[in-house]
């Protein structure tokens, strides 16, 4: 039996938390004593990965065959793709083959190349056990990464779907040389060498075909070289079948992922303000892309150590001990907050931003 959770009066903040622990944790134990499966998680992690990525082979294979449209690949491949993201998350946190290095480090790899745009999954490691210690603060680099805290306009929508971008951005605001080699560094040490491969293609296929549109409407169509073109049409079967999937995919995570995590004005440790849940029907396009990471990640920062499959499946009951302790569900005004937990004044708005 659930336990009754006391009101925000009667308990602290690690008191609910610790409750909302204790009672989805053992609703996770529950579940794999019903259903012994769940007990296999090795096995069910290598079993995701290998059907993740023959989806994604078989998608692109039949589109090569000519089997499906363009778009019914790239959003395939960005569904498959998404279910790496989840196992390389849970890859981070060692929850699968945890004492056997070589499994383990075979499954990093592979879904770092399903998804080439990320940075190296080992340095990522760093960042993200950084991000549960900091979340929320200016040290919380993984997340600042990804726009939190950003108020929202043109700059911020052009960084959640596009990672270069995002670094490009930061580098035209930096201060000083340091900080603009120090912005650098990083990101051609993160996203060496697939990210690297990855945008580069993305730019290509961006340039070419805008430079081919611009010349045609203004009436002189360049005549591309046989070579050209046929460059031209392997990259275009790499944007269909993984880079275009990936670009979807992540800016479907960034968005939901950056305004679902509170930046600023929480409280140092407090789990209970680190994050809302994000889950009303229209952000479902997205989440569909990310793995309905909107609704289960919050659980993730109350129960580190389960894997995301069993995250879906204390969903209800989890939701329920979070909305009696305090955590926000569907918080719109954050966006117009730039993420912060409480409204601020437009002074004090404008001098975080300049900061």
């Amino acid at each position: 039996m659930t336990p009754t959770p006391a009101t925000h009066g009667q308990q602290n903040h690690q008191q609910r938390s610790a409750h909302i622990r204790t009672v989805v944790m053992a609703r996770g134990e529950e579940l794999r004593q019903r259903y012994p499966i769940l007990q296999h998680q090795d096995a069910l992690g290598a079993g995701i990965l290998t059907f993740a990525l023959a989806g994604m082979i078989g998608s692109a294979w039949l589109y090569l065959d000519g089997a499906i449209a363009w778009w019914a690949c790239l959003l395939a491949n960005a569904f498959f793709a998404s279910l790496t993201h989840e196992l390389e998350h849970d890859l981070i946190h060692s929850m699968y083959f945890r004492k056997q290095r070589v499994p383990h480090n075979l499954m990093m790899a592979l879904v770092w190349m399903a998804r080439p745009s990320t940075i190296n999954p080992w340095i990522r490691r760093h960042l993200h056990l950084n991000h549960h210690k900091v979340s929320g603060s200016e040290t919380d680099i993984e997340e600042r990464a990804i726009t939190n805290g950003e108020p929202w306009g043109f700059a911020r929508l052009l960084m959640v779907g596009d990672n270069v971008m995002s670094s490009f951005i930061r580098f035209l605001r930096a201060k000083t040389w340091a900080h603009k080699k120090m912005i650098v560094t990083r990101t051609l040490k993160g996203y060496a060498p697939l990210g690297l491969l990855n945008w580069s293609t993305w730019y290509v296929f961006l340039g070419f075909h805008l430079i081919d549109f611009v010349a045609s409407a203004a009436g002189a169509p360049i005549a591309w070289s046989a070579t050209t073109l046929s460059v031209m049409d392997g990259v275009t079967i790499a944007v269909v079948v993984l880079v275009g999937p990936n670009v979807l995919r992540t800016f479907c995570l960034h968005f939901v992922s950056s305004n679902m995590h509170y930046y600023g004005d929480i409280e140092a440790g407090n789990v209970i303000q680190q994050t809302q849940v994000l889950n009303p029907w229209w952000l479902w396009p997205l989440q569909a892309f990310c793995f309905n990471f909107g609704s289960t990640h919050a659980i993730h920062h109350f129960v580190v150590k389960e894997p995301f499959y069993i995250r879906q499946l204390t969903a209800p009951l989890a939701h329920q001990l979070m909305r009696d302790a305090g955590v926000r569900f569907n918080d719109f005004g954050t966006f117009a907050r730039a993420n912060r937990w409480q409204p601020v004044s437009k002074p004090a708005a404008e001098a975080a931003q300049a900061a």
